[in-house]
């Protein structure tokens, strides 16, 4: 890709790994919220595409938005709002990750939620999700949005769902969809070659459960591993969360008349535990 790319987010997870993805791509920490910096740095560098990766998503997860919500606003809704008005004044390309998490419980269609579905979001992080969407929609600058749901990656990290799920004792077991991120990341790049605006569904077809991860991450990782598989009512009975939780299967449709057929979930997922176990020395 000869497009200048900067990216922001530099202490996430994800803005790391579109960096090392996309050769040449620059990657920024500056504050989204604030302008002055998001102008400099634009100036500085000028970009023909910029990548928000920024964001919060609360650690050591969404109960940290929960009750941290002026923070979490300005980072989710403000930062955003900011980046679309500099990258309209700039005329540069804007990529925004948004997230699946803007959705629960059975679609109103077969096939998952598409991007036209009206968002149902169940924790303050989603809402913030949604009132960024919505203001970058109604933006007339080029903004592409992309909606990653519980990323799994071939890399141990702590924003890794495979990480995730391993250590967690009790595991609710729902039909989910899933991202694997090397599949995010060349999805992003084939979007932004395309110059596409708009929503896209960024997931793995098909959806799967916790469980179905779990048993492919005893085969191949871990033959020891063990939990406890809960109903989403007894997740919520035990009280061990402040923020309810996002369960969804979302539409892949759209995403494939674009063009781009991902892997689809299960087998995707196996790929990403190969590579996990070797990363673990469990090979």
């Amino acid at each position: 890709m000869s497009q200048k790319i900067l990216i922001f987010g530099a202490r996430g997870w994800l803005a790391n790994r579109f960096a090392s993805f996309l050769p040449g791509a620059t990657l920024t920490a500056v504050n989204i919220t604030d302008p002055s910096q998001v102008d400099s740095i634009l100036g500085n560098v000028r970009p023909d595409v910029i990548i928000n990766a920024a964001g919060k998503t609360g650690r050591p997860n969404i109960d940290w938005c929960e009750v941290n919500r002026a923070q979490t606003f300005l980072s989710n809704v403000t930062g955003p709002m900011v980046l679309a008005e500099a990258c309209l004044k700039r005329r540069i390309y804007m990529v925004h990750l948004s997230s699946g998490c803007i959705f629960d419980g059975e679609s109103p269609s077969p096939g998952g939620w598409t991007e036209t579905d009206v968002p149902n979001p169940v924790s303050y992080y989603g809402e913030t999700k949604v009132r960024s969407e919505f203001h970058l929609l109604d933006s007339p600058g080029d903004i592409l949005i992309l909606r990653p749901r519980m990323p799994i990656d071939g890399k141990p990290n702590p924003r890794n769902m495979i990480t995730k799920i391993a250590g967690y004792p009790s595991v609710i077991n729902v039909p989910n969809s899933v991202t694997v991120v090397d599949d995010l990341l060349y999805t992003t790049k084939e979007l932004i070659g395309q110059r596409r605006t708009g929503i896209y569904n960024v997931v793995n077809p098909g959806p799967v459960r916790h469980e179905d991860i779990l048993t492919a991450y005893r085969e191949i990782v871990d033959p020891s591993h063990s939990c406890e598989f809960i109903t989403l009512e007894q997740f919520y009975e035990r009280k061990v969360t402040i923020a309810r939780r996002s369960n969804c299967v979302l539409n892949t449709v759209k995403l494939t008349d674009a063009g781009i057929k991902l892997p689809d979930a299960p087998e995707a997922i196996r790929n990403c535990l190969r590579e996990y176990a070797k990363a673990v020395g469990r090979s």
